[in-house]
């Protein structure tokens, strides 16, 4: 019995990841791509938190819960991306268990505080519609922080039970993660412990989470729709729907490729459509936040002007 124990536990000493392609020759133009693609999410998002940071004007809800935002999008690609570009410059696609742990820790922590994030931002957009005149009452700073702070702890609390439960899983069955990084399904597909109790929370506390998060947008969502349609004027409804319309694209993206990837049991686990997915939810949502916030933003956009004054200056 213990040396079967024991035999559990050395089979859980690394894992091998497997990337995109096993051609040698496509490793890389991977690389370069994945590399060009994370210096315009780190040059992007880090624009964001600067000049929200070094504008007074802009330090109101929406633009610090944005700032948290663009703090989240920086921390979960940099938790993937660099030791995907270290596996594909190096072709060593090899990971610890302790590192595949840590990993997965700060994946599903940086994920479960964005639906948090979000659904605050949605809270934000409704009182800023829909109760304009108790704007400064329900949203104020002091709000504001607070909601940040529950998205953090949430989201640093939450992993804490899947991480318990995988770190007790044995993985006798294969050591090659099919995936380009350390995520919860393909982690028990490998693994030839039973996994009922670590997906049976995984569905529990996902539903918990990101489910009354995505209600708490959907209702605020629906609310601001009512809203824009009683206002008479083309003009007005216009103004007060590009308000939202920059969060409402981006929650779109995140739910979608949030509820193709884990809102099914492990046994539907198809890697070629996950790496898909989890490539959308990891490059695209980062990438493309940046760019939808700040495009059509007028204060925004005054902020940057500023910012370059003082640096010119």
């Amino acid at each position: 019995m213990y040396k079967m124990k024991q035999e559990a536990q050395n089979n859980m000493t690394e894992f091998t990841i497997h990337i995109f392609s096993e051609k040698s020759e496509l490793q890389l133009p991977i690389f370069f791509t994945i590399l060009f693609l994370y210096i315009l999410i780190l040059c992007g998002n880090l624009t964001i938190i600067v000049v929200i940071w070094g504008s007074s004007h802009l330090h109101s809800p929406m633009y610090i819960l944005l700032l948290n935002l663009s703090l989240i999008d920086i921390g979960y690609t940099s938790n993937i991306l660099p030791k995907l570009l270290n596996i594909l410059v190096t072709y060593r696609n090899i990971i610890s268990f302790v590192d595949c742990l840590v990993q997965l820790y700060f994946f599903i922590a940086l994920a479960s505080t964005e639906v948090v994030i979000l659904a605050a931002m949605a809270y934000d957009r409704y009182v800023a519609i829909c109760r304009p005149l108790r704007y400064h009452s329900l949203m104020s700073l002091k709000h504001c922080v607070g909601f940040t702070t529950s998205a953090w702890i949430i989201g640093l609390l939450d992993p804490t039970v899947h991480i318990s439960l995988v770190s007790k899983l044995s993985f006798c069955a294969s050591h090659q993660i099919d995936h380009f990084f350390c995520d919860l399904s393909p982690l028990l597909k490998i693994s030839c412990s039973d996994t009922y109790k670590v997906e049976m929370m995984n569905y529990i506390i996902g539903s918990l989470l990101t489910l009354s998060t995505f209600l708490l947008t959907l209702v605020s969502y629906v609310l601001i729709i009512f809203t824009i349609l009683k206002i008479k004027s083309t003009e007005g409804r216009h103004k007060a729907f590009s308000t939202c319309s920059s969060h409402l694209t981006c929650i779109s993206i995140f739910y979608g490729t949030i509820m193709c990837l884990y809102m099914r049991p492990a046994s539907s686990y198809n890697p070629e459509q996950d790496k898909f997915f989890s490539l959308l939810y990891i490059v695209l949502v980062p990438l493309l936040n940046p760019i939808i916030y700040s495009l059509k933003n007028n204060d925004f956009k005054n902020g940057v002007k500023i910012l370059i004054n003082k640096l010119v200056l």
